[in-house]
């Protein structure tokens, strides 16, 4: 384990043997540290929270949190957990293997997040948030949950698998977005959008099929489904998977 000597690190946190925490980091007690796992410098996590429900911070093996990131207490994160710097995790935030966290995003706590999901930097996620496996959310994309600001209303966003949410668009509370979707860049999506369907505008309107876009590369081939041209950073079983669908429809 290699501690720096100015990290506060307490001594009922569980730690792996081989995790670094850097420079001026603060880890409380209530949090368990996966192996291999490397925190930044000025990190905080376990931060005590009435809103949690007792259970631990866990982070997952092979993790890397980048310096000022804040997580809080009773959250679960699979393996290989990725941030950029200055992230905040609210509590009750439950996230599968791969999650990765672009530079100065927020999540409010209370939501579920599945198998590598991908943010890019400065995406906000209110809380009720349900995002599926290997969706992608671009910068400053911002999931809303109340209907009616301000009250004690809250309905969560439902993203569903292999969905793409370009930048700078904004999801109304309740909508549900569709498996394989697209999302054009600064829409306002108002309304649920189908599987595989394109929506963009201010409202947000429907496009038609993702399989109508083509690549930019003179291949003439879909854009769309993207797993089927697109497949670094995932698994080698899982991209297998993906490309016998191709040979095997």
């Amino acid at each position: 384990m290699s501690i720096h000597p100015t990290a506060i690190v307490s001594h009922e946190a569980k730690l792996s043997d081989d995790v670094e925490v850097g420079p001026f980091s603060i880890v409380h007690g209530n949090v368990e540290i996966g192996s291999g796992t490397k925190i930044g410098s000025n990190c905080e996590l376990g931060v005590p929270s009435p809103l949690g429900n007792g259970s631990p911070l866990r982070i997952g093996d092979g993790s890397t949190i980048r310096s000022h990131s804040v997580f809080y207490e009773s959250s679960f994160f699979g393996q290989n957990l990725t941030t950029g710097h200055r992230v905040t995790v609210r509590e009750m935030t439950q996230a599968g293997r791969g999650f990765q966290i672009g530079t100065l995003s927020d999540i409010q706590g209370h939501c579920k997040i599945g198998e590598y999901v991908k943010f890019h930097s400065n995406v906000h996620v209110g809380q009720h948030t349900l995002i599926e496996d290997y969706v992608w959310v671009f910068p400053y994309v911002v999931f809303t949950n109340d209907p009616h600001p301000p009250s004690n209303i809250m309905q969560g966003v439902r993203v569903k698998s292999f969905a793409a949410i370009a930048t700078m668009s904004t999801v109304l509370p309740g909508v549900i977005i569709g498996e394989g979707a697209l999302i054009g860049a600064c829409s306002a999506v108002t309304k649920d959008v189908g599987d595989h369907r394109i929506a963009v505008g201010n409202p947000a309107s429907d496009r038609g099929e993702t399989s109508k876009i083509k690549l930019k590369d003179g291949s003439g081939k879909q854009a769309y489904p993207w797993k089927y041209h697109f497949n670094r950073g995932y698994p080698e079983e899982v991209v297998t998977a993906w490309l016998s669908e191709i040979s095997n429809p």
